[in-house]
């Protein structure tokens, strides 16, 4: 009993998407028409693959199942239509990139669109775990990962390598000071990352190293949130001293015995690594300096 493509490609879209408007939309259809697929394909096999409500969809877990099969066969699909369009010279596609920073990839991301303006970017954020699982996900093309990565499955390309800083309020009494040890964090009101962040990561290693502890005052989602909060005078931050910027909001502090570093690496799934846009990428990287 072959599987309609057809079907398939409608389930996908409204398993990505959460709900059968945007679905539509994303192949150009009508909504009934996707909502027809879909029923086609549950009615064939007798199964259920979307417990539905009026504003979302949810995938029971037969759906889960099936959503990384499809995620698999459209990732091929696309590399066996890349692969035989090479002679268009990269004049249309996409590509995604998930990044833990923005700032380390803006100027290969600069390089990349103006030699290939038909090729439309995307970029998503969020921790190293989050932008690991939407590659592993086929969701994304490259991953930024916050640190040094050995995996078989996996080519990678180390970016840079950047100590770790302390960062305060402008009101806040250490911001006279030029820089601080870690010992000064262990009774300090702490900013803290999301559990799958690096930067946490890193400083929960160093004072544990230093049998020193953690004082968190709050923890927030995201680099930017995370110096919004510092900036209000809730505590102090830690971030990769290139991730800092020029941000006048903030006092900086070098943290003088931290002895691990940021590691940025970008990685591409093995697998797809042969895919012309992403070899294309791979080079302006590796032929540019930071």
């Amino acid at each position: 009993m072959a599987v309609s493509q057809a079907q398939l490609k409608a389930f996908h879209a409204v398993a990505v998407h959460g709900n059968f408007t945007r679905a539509a939309e994303a192949l150009f259809l009508s909504q009934p028409a996707v909502s027809d697929q879909v029923r086609k394909l549950e009615e064939r096999f007798g199964i259920l693959l979307f417990h539905r409500n009026k504003r979302s969809v949810q995938l029971t877990d037969l759906g889960e199942r099936l959503l990384a099969i499809t995620q698999r066969l459209f990732a091929a699909e696309a590399e066996a239509e890349e692969l035989l369009s090479t002679s268009r010279a990269l004049e249309t596609g996409s590509l995604t990139l998930a990044v833990d920073s923005p700032v380390h990839l803006l100027g290969h991301i600069a390089r990349f669109c103006d030699r290939y303006p038909g090729i439309r970017v995307s970029l998503v954020t969020g921790n190293s775990d989050e932008c690991l699982r939407r590659l592993q996900e086929y969701k994304a093309d490259f991953a930024l990962l916050g640190r040094v990565v050995e995996d078989d499955g996996l080519i990678t390309h180390v970016l840079s390598s950047d100590p770790l800083v302390a960062f305060v309020a402008h009101s806040h009494p250490w911001a006279a000071r030029e820089s601080i040890v870690l010992a000064d964090l262990e009774d300090m009101p702490m900013v803290l990352r999301e559990r799958g962040s690096m930067t946490r990561q890193i400083l929960e290693d160093e004072m544990k190293r230093a049998g020193l502890g953690i004082r968190p005052a709050i923890e927030v989602e995201g680099r930017e949130a995370t110096f919004e909060m510092v900036a209000a005078g809730l505590g102090v931050g830690l971030v990769s001293a290139a991730e800092v910027g020029a941000s006048a909001n903030v006092h900086v502090l070098p943290v003088r015995d931290c002895l691990q570093r940021m590691t940025e690496t970008l990685v591409c799934l093995r697998e797809q690594g042969s895919r012309r846009i992403i070899e294309t990428f791979f080079e302006i990287v590796r032929s540019n300096g930071r």
